[in-house]
């Protein structure tokens, strides 16, 4: 019995870290890699997205907007330097992800920002958001949450710089 137990154990640790490595998700031809944010402070009004998008298609595309139950609006940012000061703004048009090409929303960069929280986005949570793509469509994610003032996701392999007001 204690054997059979053990391997129970064992086979439900396996399913549950597949599980949580397999972060990937797909609209036709779109996949979207590793999406993730940051827990934010209690007071934070702000939090950011972050993932990757391929597109596997023969045709371009634009990620268009985003929306999310846990804020009251969702846009793409981008962060730039202009005259040595740091500015962030809105991408009206959204972010054109041509045909087999890669699209990288990062700290630092071009970036969901989820507006008015909310509550608080806590280490561990999963924030739901829709993406929607021109040509491909809406498909549903989810952000994992990492550290408060983490720089980068379990799943990315370089660091990236944040900002004030973002998580």
């Amino acid at each position: 019995m204690l054997k059979y137990i053990r391997t129970l154990a064992a086979t439900a640790a396996l399913i549950s870290a597949s599980t949580a490595f397999a972060h990937d998700f797909r609209v036709g031809d779109i996949v979207i890699n590793h999406p993730w944010t940051r827990a934010t402070s209690p007071a934070a009004k702000v939090g950011g997205g972050y993932f990757d998008a391929v597109n596997n298609s023969a045709v371009d595309d634009r990620l268009v907007g985003a929306s999310s139950p846990a804020a009251s609006r969702v846009e793409i940012h981008r962060m730039e330097m202009n005259d040595g000061i740091m500015k962030i703004r809105p991408v009206p048009d959204g972010m054109e992800i041509a045909a087999g090409g890669k699209i990288e929303l990062a700290p630092g960069g071009y970036h969901l920002m989820l507006i008015d929280l909310v509550k608080p986005i806590k280490e561990g949570d999963m924030v739901p958001v829709t993406l929607q793509f021109e040509k491909a469509g809406y498909v549903d994610v989810e952000l994992v949450a990492g550290a408060l003032g983490k720089a980068q996701s379990d799943h990315q392999g370089s660091s990236a710089s944040s900002h004030d007001g973002e998580n």
